[in-house]
């Protein structure tokens, strides 16, 4: 399989604390173990190249190909814009109140159905589950308020190309048009095809656990990795094929001594050779495809 040069690509955005995922935090490693060089540790490429290597005609690609993985936000906000900053933070901090409740109803599945005619059959989430996907919290300050909801469709990016999928649409108080919210799950993740990594394990890999931002026509990808408490953040490498992007992370400035446990997940960029268009994101760790916000 033909592969392209790979890249080490730095820290995006201010690292947001997440769940202890590992003890592995505190693993005395000297103070060059995981800093960014010129080349990356062989034994990382080597793992990214087994990974791509064993997607390529494995089962988990077949039924990548067949499933159905979005690859944007499943929620979008009202079409005719924000009224005010206040409601747009309302919006992204999930200030959203419901006047009412929900109606339920007796609909279980629906249907995506992508431009080139292929249609999968989807289970249908309640009206009351998709609301609570979006609306976090009841607090002082700016909110939204739900005031009715009814079934329709909405367009979304996933990994087979756009497709029209049932939506849940939220009518907002004060809005002429609705915030919709996909009405139908992901298909299952496939099995990886060659066993996992060990994480913080000698090869140096960690995890890169979803996308935040992708553009089929896009020469790049915003990814969440993680790190721990003694490093200085994650550096995210990239191996190309032309079926696969395989992610392999690692940690910079890794310091050895006494260390809380805990895992920090950090928003990263990534640039292509190439448009992502149809290839599968994968992480070299789990030897999975990488979802978006999952």
């Amino acid at each position: 399989m033909n592969t392209q040069a790979n890249r080490r690509v730095g820290p995006l955005l201010a690292p947001l604390l997440g769940v202890c995922l590992l003890a592995g935090c505190g693993t005395d490693r000297s103070a060059d173990d995981g800093r960014a060089n010129d080349q990356p540790p062989r034994a990382q490429e080597k793992r990214a190249r087994e990974v791509a290597d064993a997607w390529h005609g494995s089962a988990a690609a077949a039924a990548w190909s067949k499933g159905y993985y979005p690859m944007a936000d499943p929620t979008r906000p009202p079409e005719s814009g924000w009224h005010s900053d206040a409601d747009k933070r309302a919006y992204e901090t999930g200030n959203i109140v419901r006047r009412g409740r929900l109606p339920t109803t007796g609909i279980t599945r629906g249907k995506v159905k992508w431009r080139s005619g292929s249609t999968l059959p989807r289970p249908l989430v309640e009206p009351n589950t998709a609301y609570q996907s979006f609306a976090h919290h009841n607090s002082a300050g700016p909110r939204l308020t739900v005031t009715g909801v009814k079934l329709g469709e909405t367009t979304i990016t996933t990994s087979r190309g756009t497709a029209t999928v049932p939506a849940w649409l939220f009518t907002l108080e004060g809005y002429d048009t609705p915030l919709e919210q996909v009405a139908v799950t992901p298909s299952s993740l496939p099995g990886p095809p060659v066993g996992r990594a060990g994480q913080g394990s000698a090869d140096g890999l960690w995890s890169v656990p979803r996308l935040a931002r992708t553009a089929p026509d896009s020469r790049a990808l915003t990814v969440r990795a993680t790190h721990g408490a003694c490093d200085d953040g994650p550096v995210v490498n990239v191996l190309e094929t032309d079926e696969s992007i395989v992610l392999y992370a690692t940690v910079t400035g890794a310091r050895s001594g006494p260390c809380t446990a805990q895992t920090i997940e950090q928003d990263v960029r990534v640039e292509l050779r190439q448009p992502l268009a149809d290839r599968v994101v994968l992480d070299a760790l789990t030897a999975r495809p990488v979802p978006y916000r999952s």
